[in-house]
């Protein structure tokens, strides 16, 4: 807190001002609303009610000028000592000597455009909502140099809400995330698809290939995890009876962070009854359209120095022609030896132990074959060994009718024709339990209750998940996922940096 804003907040209340007034203070309009219907509609602004931060303000003796920033955006108002003459006070001490950049006040007053044609409010009451007690980082340049820019990423993260009051885009980023999520749920409503809400703390967690976060239940004295996908629970509605079902979740994954991932991450999962993974990239491929469409106005889309086209139909590959292509040699006729000197030869890391021959095949292509899709591309046909939920191929049973769609080098979605065979499902889960009683962290363990709702028979059902945070980026120009979340998870404040 800045002392000089202590002192100044005591001499409002000497004054008999309350600086955090509990009395609400209704607003008829706002900034944006004014600047785009003043022209046509003059008569409508002659009493405004609106309110937010003083943004900037000019002193000129008997009339002043500043900026007021609400949600919607920037407004000039104009103060005249005159406009007070039964309280000058409040011009002459509160506006000028007390009121700081930062303070939150709500206006009154009828809107004008001034000589130089910009629409302002002539201010003829004013009230103080909530005093600023730190200075806000508003950018000054001059010739040489820029000060008080707030653009350390870290600390714009940390202190979001900052960031939201200095940075208007920040504000439409959000917004925009808000509109990608809407889009997608009246995709699927329209569909007839049912939006449901399925457990976050889990006995049992499954879906995917990561560490879980735990935590311990009192009542029952047991422990919890939190889920690291919903696709289990999904399906168990489906066999259950319902034909469409969906979810825009929360998930928890205890595992590294960096540009692309957070410990705590959304998702949208969607699972369709008697459909299978072909139909489900035709139906990726329209929701995407849709979506870009509506967010953005077009297909095309800048990332980076990046165009990319939603147009569809997507690019389509199988997962070894991929490997086959980039590495230049078939994979699967490698020895386990020969792999590693693959990864070797390339600078690669090792999987964590303990892996197998077909982690080293995944370590290849998700470090050496994915980076090269940047159109949106399908990569099809995954190896059995990694994908213990989705179905093996009708034509060939060593890989599954599984697809990820990869764009701009990363992973958007996934999906399967779901594995539906409760006793190749249980194979599967079983070898996942031996690998992580081998000590796999992220290995899925077993879940009898999910084996068992299979086993009163699932319809073949097609699944996907499609990473929220991600899309958000592509469709934001977005270089980190931390710029996509308002409270990404940081070290704690003060903690050093850890060492590369």
């Amino acid at each position: 807190m800045e002392p000089i804003r202590l002192e100044k907040l005591e001499e409002l209340r000497a004054l008999g001002i309350d600086p955090y007034p509990t009395e609400p203070f209704a607003v008829n309009t706002t900034a944006a609303e004014i600047l785009r219907y003043y022209p046509q509609q003059k008569l409508d602004y002659k009493a405004v009610r609106l309110a937010g931060r003083l943004w900037r303000k000019r002193l000129m003796g008997k009339a002043s000028f500043a900026v007021l920033r609400d949600e919607s955006g920037d407004i000039q108002l104009y103060f005249q000592r005159d406009s007070f003459a039964d309280k000058p006070d409040l011009y002459d001490i509160v506006f000028k000597k007390l009121l700081d950049l930062g303070d939150v006040i709500g206006v009154e007053g009828f809107v004008f455009t001034t000589k130089t044609g910009e629409i302002t409010v002539h201010v003829e009451r004013f009230r103080l909502l909530a005093k600023c007690l730190h200075p806000l980082p508003i950018e000054k340049q001059t010739e040489e140099k820029t000060y008080a820019a707030f653009t350390d990423p870290e600390l714009r993260y940390r202190q979001r809400y900052v960031d939201l009051i200095v940075h208007l885009g920040v504000r439409e980023l959000f917004r925009r995330r808000t509109a990608i999520v809407q889009a997608i749920r009246d995709f699927f409503n329209e569909k007839g698809y049912l939006e449901v809400e399925t457990p976050i703390l889990q006995p049992v967690y499954g879906g995917a290939f990561a560490r879980p976060f735990v935590t311990h239940l009192h009542a029952l004295d047991m422990p919890l995890y939190l889920r690291i996908a919903n696709e289990l629970y999904l399906k168990r509605l489906i066999v259950g009876g319902f034909t469409g079902v969906y979810e825009f979740s929360k998930d928890f994954r205890n595992e590294g962070i960096d540009r692309f991932h957070n410990p705590e991450f959304t998702q949208v999962e969607l699972y369709v009854a008697y459909q299978d993974y072909y139909w489900m990239m035709e139906l990726v491929e329209k929701l995407l359209e849709t979506v870009v469409q509506r967010v953005t106005g077009g297909l095309t889309v800048k990332y980076g120095e990046l165009e990319l086209s939603f147009q569809a139909p997507f690019r389509r590959v199988r997962y070894y022609e991929a490997l086959t292509e980039v590495v230049g040699q078939d994979v699967r006729t490698l020895s386990e030896t020969q792999l590693l000197a693959l990864l070797h030869e390339r600078g690669l890391p090792l999987p964590e132990p303990p892996y197998e021959r077909i982690d080293l095949i995944a370590q290849l292509f998700d470090k050496v074959v994915e980076p090269t899709f940047i159109q949106p591309t399908f990569v099809l046909d995954y190896p059995v060994e990694i994908s213990p939920l989705a179905k093996r191929h009708r034509s060939d049973p060593s890989v599954t009718e599984r697809f990820e769609l990869i764009v701009a080098g990363k992973e958007l979605a996934n999906a399967y024709s779901e594995l539906n065979d409760p006793l190749d499902q249980r194979a599967r889960l079983e070898r996942q339990a031996a690998l992580r009683a081998a000590g796999g962290m992220e290995a899925m363990p077993l879940d009898e209750d999910f084996l068992r709702a299979l086993e009163y028979g699932m319809p073949p059902t097609a699944g996907l998940g499609l990473g929220i945070d991600r899309l958000t980026m592509l469709l934001c120009d977005a270089p980190s996922i931390q710029e996509v979340l308002f409270f990404p998870l940081l070290r704690p404040e003060g903690s050093p940096s850890p060492t590369p």
